[in-house]
């Protein structure tokens, strides 16, 4: 059911790759409210993606660039200002990438070239849109701007490795930039804490399944779910969030206030609590 909460906004979509991204279904969303917007990801995520596919539907346009190029950034906002007539509403930023994680290197033992790379790609990009679109005065007022973040960015998980850093130093940057913004432009900048969502970069997390089988187990309302998140990324792009900004909006079912629940020490009760997974705790 549409609200037309986003009729007459503009924005941009970074990072929708295919129907099981979080952006994909905010980008769905956003088009039934009522809103025009770009999408936008790098070339070779586009090829490998349906992004385009995603456009038709929309009925808008796909403009490749990468979120750490401040020369891409700059023709994506200028070309989405253009196509969409006017000055944005609203950023979805939804990217992460970890090198390390994707080669199975451990925390203790990171690379520091990927490492620069996941904070690169995974939070200092965020910054670097922030700052391209505050240099090209091209968010009106009461503009909203999210990322999406993870519990990790406060609390150790196993196999998370450099993205709980990553996600750290993005909630970093939505509070100083959302300082700046807000007294300059009223730009709410915020970003949301999502429960593990199996999406293709969710996927690539060391024992993803079992992060997730936990935090459903956790979570008194279960794990919120890609829809739902676009949902409340609709909602905090709508007037009706006005007033919130430099936050770290947990949503996630109520996980990120548990201690223990029945249903996970049920679980637990029930395996071999005993058996030493890794015996000489390299890993643990």
């Amino acid at each position: 059911m549409s609200y037309n909460l986003l009729k007459g906004k503009r924005g941009i979509i970074f990072g929708a790759l295919n129907e099981h991204s979080i952006a994909w279904k905010v980008a769905e969303r956003a088009y039934e409210e009522g809103a025009i917007f770009t999408l936008t990801n790098v070339p070779i995520a586009l090829r490998m993606g349906d992004t385009q596919l995603l456009a038709e539907k929309c009925n808008t346009e796909v403009i490749p660039a990468d979120a750490v190029n401040l020369e891409d950034l700059e023709h994506l906002i200028i070309r989405s200002m253009e196509v969409l007539g006017g000055k944005l509403d609203f950023i979805l930023h939804s990217i992460g990438m970890s090198p390390n994680v994707r080669k199975g290197r451990h925390y203790s033992d990171l690379d520091y070239d990927f490492l620069a790379k996941t904070l690169d790609v995974s939070a200092l990009s965020f910054h670097k849109v922030l700052q391209t679109a505050r240099k090209l005065d091209a968010l009106n007022q009461w503009s909203s701007v999210l990322a999406l973040s993870y519990v990790a960015a406060q609390r150790t998980f196993y196999g998370y490795n450099d993205m709980a850093d990553a996600k750290s130093l993005l909630e970093s940057i939505a509070r100083s930039f959302g300082y700046i913004y807000g007294r300059e432009r009223n730009v709410r900048i915020n970003t949301i804490s999502q429960s593990p969502t199996p999406t293709t970069a969710g996927n690539g997390i060391k024992m993803f399944d079992s992060l997730l089988d936990f935090s459903e187990r956790m979570s008194p309302l279960g794990n919120a779910t890609a829809d739902e998140c676009a949902d409340y990324c609709i909602v905090m792009f709508s007037d009706l969030t006005r007033k919130v900004t430099m936050q770290n909006l947990f949503h996630d079912g109520g996980f990120s206030s548990m201690g223990m629940s029945l249903r996970a020490m049920e679980q637990y009760n029930r395996g071999n609590c005993d058996e030493e997974v890794d015996p000489d705790h390299k890993y643990d």
